[in-house]
């Protein structure tokens, strides 16, 4: 989203916590009819009725006072709340015939982690066969409503799930006339009639006029996520997909099925800490990130670039001492340590002695071992292949599916088989075995980002129809990162932008399901390749929906000029750097220490995860211009990277009109000099910035 800075000369500032309560509630009506659900941000009110079933009645910014229900004047229509169709009958939350095919069965109060609650209302269908579990849940301190059902299959027969809408509401900032909807991540302008897919985890709608709006989060996984920017301006349906990659669910006597969830976020442009660049990473961060706030991001080297297969022991022993004195953290060993893939035994060959030794050497020099393993695409030759042919997934035409690998063609295998529990044992095996600290789980699953066809056509399989075999998958790849992460919670699990099934993607089903995800192969092999530049285009692209640091942008070579770049580059997202370490002199290795262990200090002091702001032209990072981003804790504690480019600028303008109140000290971590104290004023009306002569970059530390 292309944020008006210039205009916005108000500023409101969200009183601290110690000024308010800011603690997550849901209050019940006495009649047990009505619920309202929230903080000192944000506030929804649910209803029951007899005659129309379940409804938002009310929606309001408690910052702005805006209620996002009545701005257009409309109370007559609410949405659906909820909607889905079972065996060709259609069922929806509100206004399908009386009590919308509903009656109220109870409520509950829940605790939501972190600091939240969690507020259950209990339906049944009038006839008979399903209840449904609507959860609206809440978090301290976050302007956002989440939402997600639960469906039980009550009856004695096999029902068979599609259509599924989890949040369906009239919801608007402004009549239709002053809206605007970006999609793609929320940064790019689309028509407010839309329907969102695989790369539109994020959708933003706003008021032109006075900048308020919200963000809209589907959590589905990858292709099966569809987001309805209903009518022209009516409101949304977060839902699953209907057309290109159908959602079908079979539900056994008893079953239940938990929806993906659905996130809104309030925001008011320059406003304070109510502008979406502080509201979104705050949130996703906190609330969508694996392992929360608490997460601190590791700095990894990978030897896929320019090793490929042929790396070995003698390599990664020379350079497993420099990734060390460069204050790295984790030393992964890409493909090529395995004899074959979907086997845990060593690649003899290279390495003669097994990796006994690179966990010795490794963590001799204070770092922790990661491995490179595929998930469903394996070597025809291993063994569970060989035993189980039938787990395989299966073309149109019955065919066992194949994929082009490095090691040559592999089989798929259907992640809706019992193929899940060996590949989860395996790799959960593997982490034990060598005491990893990181895994890069990669290759096709249910979508290959290639061009190969989606899903498995097999008979026999946990699914019932190759439609039911897209999310059965997406299903599969959860199971194995529940298990191994109940055995190994403290491991940081890497889901591919292939093992997801599109180029570049990352969405919150995957940010359920792992830690990180290696977002692209960008080429970098020389100074004239496309670099860190796209790779910045590819974090500007997707920061204000994702969190940075989940993001891993291969393939940044540590060693090609000017390293100053690639290093700031890897400060603004998930640091990762591969290349030939040994062409690196000592001195290099050293700025990279020097310069790492700075940020790895800031990033241990400050929570930078808490704000993220692109900056010049970063919509489209060019060569003749300049661009950069600022990542802040709420308190505006933090840091500044600036890209000169080919600009050739010797002094800009970083301006940050969301920036706090308060005195703050500026230094160029670059050269060492203090650049001076400033207050949130003077960063909300633009500081100068002298950029250094002797590098391509700048860094600034900003401490309160």
């Amino acid at each position: 989203m292309r944020l008006p800075w210039g205009f916005l000369a108000l500023i409101l500032t969200i009183p601290t916590a110690a000024a308010q309560d800011r603690s997550a509630y849901v209050h019940a009506a006495a009649d047990g009819m009505s619920w309202t659900i929230g903080n000192d941000l944000v506030e929804r009110e649910v209803r029951f009725s007899a005659q129309h079933g379940l409804s938002t009645e009310s929606w309001r910014s408690k910052v702005t006072g805006t209620d996002f229900m009545r701005v257009t004047g409309r109370t007559e229509s609410r949405g659906r709340e909820f909607a889905f169709t079972a065996d060709g009958h259609a069922y929806a939350g509100w206004g399908a015939g009386a009590g919308g095919g509903f009656e109220l069965e109870s409520h509950s109060i829940a605790e939501a982690a972190p600091s939240g609650k969690d507020l259950r209302i209990v339906l049944r269908s009038r006839d008979g066969r399903f209840r449904v579990t609507v959860h609206y849940a809440v978090y301290a301190g976050h302007p956002v409503i989440r939402k997600w059902i639960e469906i039980s299959n009550v009856s004695a027969a096999l029902l068979s799930l599609s259509h599924l809408v989890f949040e369906a509401v009239n919801l608007a900032p402004a009549a239709p006339d002053d809206l605007q909807v970006s999609a793609f991540y929320g940064q790019e302008p689309r028509e407010i009639f839309y329907t969102g897919r695989v790369d539109d985890a994020a959708i933003t709608v706003r008021s032109s006029h006075s900048g308020e709006g919200y963000v809209v989060m589907n959590e589905a996984p990858g292709y099966l996520k569809r987001t309805e920017m209903v009518d022209w301006g009516e409101g949304l349906e977060v839902m699953y997909d209907t057309d290109l990659f159908p959602f079908e669910r079979t539900l056994a006597p008893q079953e239940t099925f938990s929806s993906a969830k659905s996130s809104v976020a309030f925001f008011h442009e320059g406003a304070g800490l109510a502008d979406p660049h502080w509201v979104m990473p705050a949130y996703t961060s906190e609330i969508l990130l694996k392992k929360g706030g608490v997460y601190q991001p590791p700095w990894i080297y990978n030897t896929w670039e320019p090793f490929f297969r042929g790396i070995n022991m003698d390599i990664v022993s020379e350079l497993i001492p420099i990734a060390s004195r460069m204050a790295l953290d984790v030393f992964t060993i890409d493909d090529g340590w395995q004899a074959e893939y979907g086997e845990n035994p060593i690649n003899l060959k290279a390495f003669p002695h097994g990796l006994d030794e690179v966990v010795q050497l490794a963590e001799g020099q204070h770092l922790r071992l990661g491995l490179w393993v595929p998930l469903a695409a394996i070597s025809t030759q291993s063994a569970v292949y060989r035993e189980h042919p039938d787990w395989a997934a299966r073309e149109a035409d019955g065919r066992p599916k194949f994929t082009n690998t490095a090691a040559g063609q592999s089989a798929v295998m259907c992640m809706a088989t019992p193929y899940r529990k060996v590949a989860a044992r395996r790799i959960s095996d593997l982490i034990g075995r060598y005491h990893l600290k990181y895994v890069k789980i990669d290759l096709t699953t249910v979508f290959n980002a290639y061009g190969e066809g989606p899903g498995c056509h097999a008979q026999g399989h946990d699914h019932k129809t190759w439609a039911e075999s897209l999310e059965r998958i997406y299903e599969g790849i959860q199971d194995v990162t529940d298990t191994i992460y109940r055995e190994h919670p403290d491991v940081w699990l890497d889901l591919t932008f292939e093992l997801w099934g599109q180029k570049h993607v990352i969405d919150y089903g995957l940010l359920a399901a792992g830690d990180l995800d290696w977002l692209s192969n960008v080429n970098d092999l020389t100074t004239h390749s496309a670099g860190p530049r796209q790779a910045r285009t590819l974090l500007y692209l997707r920061s204000l929906a994702i969190p940075v640091e989940a993001m891993l942008i291969g393939n940044l070579q540590a060693n090609t000029p000017p390293i100053e770049e690639r290093l700031a580059t890897a400060m603004g997202a998930g640091p990762l750097f591969l290349g030939d370490l040994r062409k690196l002199t000592p001195s290099e290795q050293d700025t990279y220490g020097e310069r790492i262990r700075w940020f790895k200090n800031l990033r241990a002091r400050v929570g930078i995860n808490q704000g993220f702001f692109p900056l010049g032209s970063w919509l489209q990072p060019q060569a003749a211009a300049w661009d950069g981003f600022a990542r802040l804790a709420l308190s505006g504690a933090g840091m500044v990277a600036v890209f000169k480019n080919d600009s050739g600028v010797a002094q800009i303008t970083v301006k940050l009109p969301a920036f706090p109140d308060g005195s703050f000290h500026v230094r160029s971590v670059m050269t060492g000099q203090a650049l001076g104290d400033f207050t949130g004023e003077q960063f909300r009306r633009g500081i100068e910035v002298p950029l250094p002569a002797k590098y391509p970059v700048e860094i600034l530390e900003i401490q309160k």
